[in-house]
């Protein structure tokens, strides 16, 4: 049976169509060499160009890439991921591959545990001097520690950037004033890196950003008072670093803030009294700065706080009995500093507390948890070296295997709660045999 002249153009046309559209949905010629380029740099997991010649298509892609269609109807990579596996492997020549920045419809790129024993810089093309303003949205450099040298400031041209993490590598210098023109930024991570010098004013650019953290570079002069303009801010950790000052009284705006790490810095000098406007905290973490005030009242009208550590640091004067409103805590530490006076009795009624250290202080007085209290929290609880601090004779009676590292009340010494128990056994005992030694001397005479 013979087909119709229309029938027969309209199977032609079908045809053709459905090539072109085979044809369209494949990856530009010049991305896939890109894409082969970066790989054969960084990973000799596979022999790229042979396992995989069409690397977006369906069942010729690896655990590691991600494409999606684009408005041209061609496929692009989307993203990349590479270090551990199920993703490809970094050799230990692999070097930074600047030629990321060339795949224009790349959103996602993670480097972690890559760049391990060849020495290796963030770097732009040497062709083209900055970034490519691509559609970048998350950049992410992690626990690589031949990754040295500077953050480059050509890092402000991905202006689509939402999630820089640089942590845990080797980068020096200073932080580029650059990044903080990164307008759409959410979250910022430098830490664990070696990073010097101060934190630029233009830090309060970022007025999208949600989770900053620099911890653990040597960054130096105080903090900068334009951080008050990050109203989104919700995590915030600046700790062990070298900076100076006071904490900016503009902090009191960031009302969203649910975590303060201000550890291990030399801050000294006052709380800004704003601090209670923080009602979202739930972790201040400020140990080990000299800060040489007393104890504030303001920290025990932040109801939500889980944690408060707060040891290492001076503080003097007695505990405000407003700690004891913190019903939420569960942590509370206040080790090693000036503290004075009697252990607030609120402290009892804290019922979510499960780690309490007080120990290395001047406190005085009888400690004032009872029975329940001293077994939930056991070693957990420290009070040791306060001279003045002592347990009722009863609670130590009870709670012999309770190590608070206190003595017992109108002992004489500061005995330890077990060797009380002992001394009142044997206390006991000699009673004892005094009146049976009673009882058979009259029975005998």
């Amino acid at each position: 049976m013979c087909c119709a002249p229309s029938t027969l153009l309209l199977l032609s046309l079908a045809s053709i169509l459905s090539v072109c559209s085979s044809h369209a949905k494949n990856m530009l010629p010049s991305e896939v060499e890109t894409i082969f380029k970066i790989m054969e740099s960084i990973s000799s997991d596979e022999k790229w160009r042979i396992s995989y010649p069409n690397p977006c298509n369906p069942g010729s892609t690896w655990l590691g890439i991600e494409c999606k269609l684009g408005q041209d109807n061609h496929l692009h990579v989307s993203r990349l991921d590479f270090g551990t596996r199920p993703n490809p492997t970094c050799k230990n020549t692999a070097a930074f591959p600047y030629e990321i920045f060339d795949l224009p419809h790349l959103q996602s790129v993670f480097f972690f545990q890559c760049f391990t024993h060849t020495k290796t810089t963030l770097s732009a093309s040497p062709n083209r001097g900055a970034f490519f303003d691509s559609s970048l949205q998350q950049l992410s450099l992690r626990s690589n520690p031949a990754l040295v040298g500077p953050i480059p400031p050509q890092i402000s041209s991905l202006k689509s950037l939402e999630i820089l993490t640089l942590s845990q590598n080797r980068l020096s210098g200073r932080i580029p004033v650059g990044i903080f023109s990164l307008n759409s930024l959410v979250h910022l991570d430098l830490s664990y890196n070696m990073l010097t010098g101060p934190v630029p004013i233009q830090l309060g650019n970022l007025n999208n950003l949600q989770g900053l953290d620099l911890s653990y570079n040597s960054l130096t002069g105080p903090i900068p008072g334009t951080i008050g303009r990050l109203g989104m801010l919700q995590k915030l950790d600046l700790s062990s670093n070298s900076f100076i000052g006071t904490i900016p009284y503009s902090i009191e705006k960031l009302t969203l803030l649910t975590f303060m790490a201000l550890s291990n810095n030399k801050l000294r000098g006052s709380i800004p009294k704003g601090i209670l406007k923080l009602q979202s905290l739930q972790y201040f973490i400020m140990d080990d700065n000299p800060m040489y005030i007393p104890l504030p009242a303001e920290f025990g009208k932040l109801v939500k706080l889980q944690e408060l550590r707060l040891a290492n640091s001076c503080y003097s004067g007695t505990i405000p009995p407003s700690f004891s409103q913190l019903v939420n805590l569960s942590t509370l530490s206040l080790q090693n500093n000036r503290l004075t006076g009697k252990i607030p009795e609120g402290f009892s009624s804290l019922s979510r507390i499960y780690h309490l250290n007080l120990s290395g202080n001047l406190l005085g007085g009888v400690i004032p948890f009872n029975a329940s209290f001293l077994k939930r929290l056991g070693r957990n609880l420290d009070l040791s070296g306060n001279p003045g601090l002592c347990l009722s004779p009863s609670e130590a009676y009870n709670n012999v295997k309770s190590g608070s590292g206190v003595g017992v009340c109108g002992t004489g010494s500061p005995i330890k709660k077990s060797q009380a128990a002992a001394h009142g056994l044997s206390k006991l005992f000699f009673l004892f045999a005094a009146l049976v030694f009673h009882v058979m001397h009259r029975m005998l005479f």
